[in-house]
């Protein structure tokens, strides 16, 4: 097992979305006084934000010193999927949503979508080829981080709000250009694995 630095600093990132899940519970639980409603979100901001600079960190970590390694390759895209998965269900639902700031259904059954049509098609491709391919594309990546900021821009969206009167619609860019960005790597990630069975097939062709 490849136990580098950068795969240490993607499963701290899996094992802190347990803290985050707890605080954001509590961001509208109503035996907590508002104070320590808004101190749970920030808590669960302050988290959010270490998560998704570690997202950073071990792709720099991994690149830095060639340590590139196929556990890595795995760890890091499924970190990034059960944080956003979490995060999007809480910033949807009644009892940890941001008041005023509560993340359209249709935004997160989009995103959730998309990871679990990723799920479906790396079965897919295993089961037909017996091969383990994880290529991350780079729309992938740019749905990655539009969403964790929607998520951060969500978080603190009470405090900026204040500040900035036109927040709102900027969150609304935000969730909807997530979404959209989600339904475009779907497709890119169909078109992909579709044309890499047809490589196999193709080969196992000439072989025989």
């Amino acid at each position: 097992m490849n136990m580098n630095w950068a795969n240490r600093v993607t499963i701290l990132r899996i094992l802190l979305i347990v803290p985050f899940v707890s605080c954001m519970l509590k961001i509208n639980d109503v035996e907590l006084s508002q104070t320590m409603q808004n101190v749970m979100r920030y808590i669960a901001a302050g988290i959010f934000l270490v998560m998704a600079a570690s997202d950073v960190l071990d792709g720099y970590l991994a690149r830095k010193n060639g340590q590139v390694t196929k556990l890595g390759s795995f760890l890091d895209p499924l970190a990034d999927k059960l944080l956003m998965v979490c995060a999007c269900l809480l910033l949807a639902s009644q009892k940890a949503h941001v008041p005023g700031f509560r993340l359209p259904q249709t935004v997160v059954v989009l995103i959730i979508g998309k990871d679990l049509f990723l799920l479906i098609g790396f079965f897919v491709v295993y089961l037909i080829t017996l091969q383990i391919r994880i290529i991350p594309a780079p729309i992938g990546k740019f749905a990655t981080a539009l969403q964790l900021s929607m998520v951060t821009a969500i978080l603190l969206a009470p405090e900026v709000s204040t500040l900035i009167p036109a927040w709102i619609w900027f969150l609304r860019l935000l969730w909807w250009s997530a979404a959209i960005t989600a339904i475009l790597g779907t497709l890119i990630y169909i078109h992909t694995g579709s044309r890499y069975i047809e490589q196999h097939e193709r080969s196992l062709n000439q072989q025989n």
